[in-house]
């Protein structure tokens, strides 16, 4: 399977997580299943690189260091780029009251299966494509 819009152009997945070793692993995983994945560990790096870099997808865990968590992290990037998928990691996932996620965004429990959260990026971000005016 190929996470890409076409035959030529992947999807850009920007993940955050500040776990070493889920790290690694979910973001090898995505790039087997054909995402470009950008792995940051925190909050402040992450609004870097969607201020400068092409971002198709946040994947983000909730719990962060450095002040700012997953929740605050999405609000900001959708203050950037307001259509940008959002899809939230947590072993605590049920704790993220429903009105502290960004609109339309998905929420995904630890442990989970990288495989499964691949179809959910690729998903979410068709479905953000296909909601753009034309």
């Amino acid at each position: 399977m190929v996470a890409s819009f076409s035959d030529s152009e992947p999807i850009h997945v920007l993940f955050v997580e500040d776990e070493f070793l889920i790290s690694e692993f979910v973001s090898q995983s995505l790039s087997e299943q054909g995402f470009d994945v950008q792995t940051v560990t925190n909050a402040a790096d992450a609004l870097v690189y969607l201020a400068a870099l092409p971002v198709d997808v946040l994947f983000t865990d909730i719990n962060l260091p450095g002040g700012m968590d997953g929740a605050a992290l999405a609000r900001r990037a959708r203050e950037l780029r307001p259509q940008l998928p959002v899809v939230y990691a947590s072993a605590r996932a049920t704790l993220l009251k429903q009105d502290a996620r960004v609109p339309g965004s998905i929420v995904v429990p630890k442990p989970y299966e990288p495989a499964l959260v691949g179809r959910l990026l690729a998903a979410a971000t068709k479905a953000a494509a296909a909601a753009l005016p034309v």
